[in-house]
C-alpha cells in the first residue's frame, strides 16, 4: 500500500539577493519534481503557509511547520522569515532536510546539519544530480524518523532537551463553530477593505486606482534610459513604492494583483499604438 507523506516547504517566495520571485517559483517546481511518487510513497508537497481552509496565516504557518511529516527548508539567501521558521521546526525536533544554493554560506548554528546544495543559476546537469540526492535524502530521513525512536535532526547534538509541542485542546462543537465564525468574520473584514479599491463582482481595479498605476508607470519610464531593459520586478516594486509614498490605497493590494494589472495596462498601451 502506498503511504502518503506530507512534505512542508519552508523557502523564500519574494525577491531577495538578486533572486526574483520567478526564480523561487522555479526552485519550488524543482523540489516538487524531485519527490517522484513511487510504489512506496506518494509525496504531497506544499508551502507550510498553504492550507485548504481559511484562517490566520500565522496560525497556518505554525501548524504547517508542526504537522508536516517532513520539512524541506531552503536557506538560500538566509531569508529572515525562513531562518525563523527553520528554528521553529528544529525546536519541534521533527524530520527536516536543509537545502541551499552554492552562493549562500553556511550559518554557524545549523552548520552541524547536512545541507544539500544546488546551483543558484539552476544549471540543468547539476539540477538533475540535486533532484536525485534530494529524493534519497527525504526518503532516508523520513524512514529513519519512523523507525528510530531516538531520531533527532538537531537537538541530539547538544544534549537532552524537552521537545516543544503544540497543545491540542478538545472543545465543544459550538465553541469550535464560534471560533471558525470569528476567523471568517476577520476574513470578511479584510475583503471589505479590499472592496474599497476593487470593483464589485469583478477583480479589476477602479478607474482612480488604475490612473494612479498609470502615473507610476509613466514616472518609471521617464527614468528608464533608451537602452535599458524593462525588469518586471523593478517596475512592480517601483509602482508599489510610488503608490505608498502618495498614500494611494492601491499599494496595499496583493503584489501579484498589482503586477498583473501593471502588465494589463502595458498590453493596452501596446495595443493602442497599433490600432
Amino acid at each position: 500500500m502506498v503511504k502518503t507523506v506530507n512534505v512542508g516547504l519552508i523557502m523564500p517566495i519574494a525577491a531577495i539577493d538578486n533572486c526574483s520571485e520567478g526564480h523561487w517559483l522555479e526552485v519550488k517546481s524543482i523540489i516538487s519534481e524531485s519527490l517522484i511518487s513511487n510504489d512506496k510513497y506518494q509525496f504531497e508537497t506544499k508551502i507550510v503557509s498553504e492550507s485548504d481552509s481559511i484562517g490566520l496565516i500565522h496560525k497556518r504557518i505554525v501548524q504547517g511547520i508542526y504537522n508536516s511529516d517532513i520539512v524541506i527548508c531552503d536557506v538560500s539567501c538566509k531569508n529572515p522569515n525562513v531562518m525563523f521558521e527553520l528554528g521553529m521546526r528544529l525546536a519541534f525536533d521533527k524530520p527536516t532536510v536543509i537545502i541551499k544554493d552554492d552562493k549562500t554560506t553556511f550559518s554557524y548554528d545549523t552548520s552541524v546539519i547536512e545541507h544539500i546544495e544546488y546551483p543558484r543559476d539552476l544549471r540543468f546537469t547539476k539540477i538533475v544530480e540535486f533532484k536525485e540526492n534530494l529524493l534519497k535524502k527525504v526518503i532516508a530521513t523520513y524512514e529513519d524518523s519512523t523507525t528510530d525512536p531516538n531520531h533527532s535532526p538537531f537537538l541530539k547534538s547538544f544534549g537532552q532537551f524537552k521537545v516543544a509541542k503544540l497543545e491540542e485542546t478538545e472543545v465543544a462543537p459550538f465553541d469550535l463553530i464560534f471560533d471558525k465564525l470569528s476567523e471568517l468574520q476577520s476574513d470578511i473584514s479584510s475583503l471589505k477593505k479590499l472592496n474599497n479599491i476593487v470593483k464589485p463582482r469583478r477583480y479589476s481595479l477602479k478607474m482612480d486606482v488604475r490612473n494612479a498605476i498609470n502615473e507610476a508607470i509613466d514616472e518609471y519610464m521617464k527614468n528608464l534610459s533608451p537602452d535599458s531593459r524593462l525588469e518586471p520586478d523593478n517596475l512592480t516594486n517601483f509602482v508599489i513604492d510610488y503608490l505608498k509614498n502618495r498614500s494611494t490605497p492601491a499599494y496595499s493590494l496583493p503584489k501579484q494583483l498589482l503586477a498583473e494589472e501593471i502588465w494589463n495596462i502595458l498590453d493596452e498601451r501596446r495595443a493602442s499604438l497599433f490600432s
